[in-house]
């Protein structure tokens, strides 16, 4: 049985997947791990490979979803998408983009950060 915060983000994942894919995105993978690092969602649009973070809060408190990307959390997204390139040989343009879930709304951040 998966945890409620298991299921939670992967509701925020299934939202965000099918958001982006309406706006011509291709998914290549999801939940990419490697040791140190995850990357929520592996997309394509056109030439570029995208590579996305999910984040979901029930409301801006805290600082909301887009507080909840720290420095460290971009690192471990960075280093696992060095590791997806080389594992799938790739060489292609990319960029990070931020999905952000709250308060009933979704915010897509096209290159939010960048390696």
């Amino acid at each position: 049985m998966t945890a409620p915060h298991l299921r939670a983000g992967q509701r925020a994942e299934d939202i965000a997947e099918a958001y982006l894919s309406a706006r011509g995105l291709v998914t290549l993978a999801r939940n990419h791990r490697c040791r140190g690092g995850e990357i929520d969602l592996v997309m394509r649009e056109g030439a570029t490979l995208v590579f996305v973070e999910v984040r979901a809060r029930a409301s801006a408190a805290f600082g909301g979803a887009a507080a909840s990307i720290t420095a460290a959390k971009r690192q471990r997204v960075v280093l696992a998408a060095r590791h997806y390139l080389a594992a799938e040989g790739i060489d292609a343009p990319c960029r990070f983009d931020v999905v952000l879930l709250q308060s009933g709304r979704v915010e897509w951040l096209r290159a939010a950060f960048e390696a």
